[in-house]
């Protein structure tokens, strides 16, 4: 017990200089034109209040990523405008709050997206999944007025 305390108290005095926040604000930057980033950013935002090292790891492995893809882009197609959303929910994970997600196509290319945990606590499958599709109905409604 002594060794864990010891560990944690060295492991943070050296994380206290480690510009966490400051990384995950480059990645809510370019996750503005990345969605495939989307998932990542909602776990790594949430523990900037205390980070941990599996964290920190984490934040490290999406730069990475980031720089490895940075020739990525999206592409959009002329034509008809074909808007498609599609909406998921995961029921309470280890904090007891739902994830949703959910992502809007123009023409076959991602316009908007989102990850986030749900404000309300659900308390099934069911109500988790509705409140996922009623927050992509309003994102809905807004990306057709639009465009």
């Amino acid at each position: 017990l002594v060794e864990t305390s010891l560990f944690n108290s060295i492991f943070f005095q050296v994380l206290k200089d480690v510009p966490y926040a400051s990384a995950v604000g480059i990645i809510q930057y370019a996750q503005c034109t990345r969605p495939d980033i989307a998932y990542a950013l909602s776990v790594t935002s949430g523990y900037q209040a205390c980070v941990g090292e599996a964290y920190w790891t984490a934040v490290k492995t999406i730069l990475k990523y980031l720089r490895r893809t940075k020739n990525m882009f999206l592409v959009y197609d002329g034509g008809e405008l074909i808007l498609e959303g599609y909406s998921d929910a995961s029921f309470q994970s280890d904090d007891d709050k739902s994830q949703s997600g959910f992502v809007f196509k123009l023409n076959g290319s991602v316009v908007a997206w989102n990850s986030s945990k749900q404000d309300a606590t659900a308390d099934s499958t069911t109500e988790t999944e509705y409140i996922a599709a009623s927050e992509v109905a309003k994102e809905a409604v807004w990306t057709k007025n639009y465009i």
